[in-house]
């Protein structure tokens, strides 16, 4: 129901306001099951890309965007059931991974589309990082189920990272890879090498349908490094900034000194003057 009412609502409107363009898409089956891998820019392709598919595409969640109490929680857990995220409870031994995956391979045996955003998290700064082994390589070794790649361009620019409200004017697109088939490692979903070398192919594809220029290092650390680092700046410009300060009070303060000593010369001058 929710997601009938999303493709009825949210996708002509977005339609109308940013005209969104898309390339590839008969690369997705008009039936069976397919996993659907793309980058992750913003926030914003959890709206782009479930609108402007014809099929429905199941994505992840963490479960507490559904179970959150309050006005905010339920029209949070209404808009994810809207785009298709299917809620995933992080607790357990071995925590999102497991869970996502049995809920990946869930999908595909219904027959369905399930999405996956390799990098596991969104892009800090546009470029594409390095996928996560896990849920996209077992899903598709455990099914045989056809890999098909997918490049969001610019929605970044309609939402950037910690933006609430869009930027219109901006045009974002979809551009949709040629499945890719691992069938042939079917029943090696336990090999880490195997996982690696799939995931490493899909990101090579994301990487060339959107020209993002791709580092070779979790987006996860990257985030930190990035934090780091603008901490490390903001204290360099807070400590500048108070030698600025001190500089400015120590040149004051010998200004004044300068002063009181040269009117304290002239005192004395007038004195032996009027002597």
């Amino acid at each position: 129901m929710f997601y009938r009412l999303m493709k009825m609502i949210v996708a002509p409107l977005l339609r109308i306001f940013f005209r969104p363009w898309m390339e590839g898409e008969d690369n997705i089956p008009d039936e069976g099951p397919a996993i659907l891998a793309s980058n992750h820019l913003s926030f914003s392709d959890s709206f782009f890309l479930p609108a402007l598919l014809k099929r429905r595409v199941t994505f992840i969640a963490k479960a507490e965007y559904f179970t959150t109490p309050g006005l905010k929680g339920r029209l949070t857990a209404a808009f994810f059931k809207g785009v298709g995220q299917l809620p995933v409870d992080r607790s357990g031994a071995r925590g999102a991974g497991e869970a996502a995956i049995r809920s990946g391979i869930a999908v595909i045996e219904r027959g369905e589309l399930f999405g996956v955003y390799p990098e596991g998290t969104r892009s800090p700064d546009g470029k594409l990082y390095r996928g996560k082994v896990g849920g996209l390589a077992r899903v598709a070794l455990a099914t045989g189920a056809p890999v098909i790649p997918i490049a969001m361009i610019d929605t970044e620019k309609v939402q950037p990272p910690g933006q609430v409200v869009p930027n219109f004017g901006i045009r974002p697109g979809i551009r949709i890879g040629r499945p890719l088939d691992f069938s042939r490692y079917q029943g090696m979903e336990n090999d880490r090498f195997i996982l690696r070398s799939v995931t490493d192919e899909v990101m090579y594809e994301i990487m060339r349908l959107s020209g993002q220029e791709y580092v070779d290092i979790y987006a996860t650390a990257a985030k930190r490094q990035i934090t780091e680092d603008k901490k490390r700046a903001d204290a360099e410009r807070k400590a500048t900034q108070k030698a600025e300060k001190e500089a400015e009070k120590a040149a004051l303060e010998a200004e004044k000194a300068e002063a009181a000593k040269a009117e304290s010369e002239s005192g004395s001058e007038s004195e032996k003057n009027a002597e």
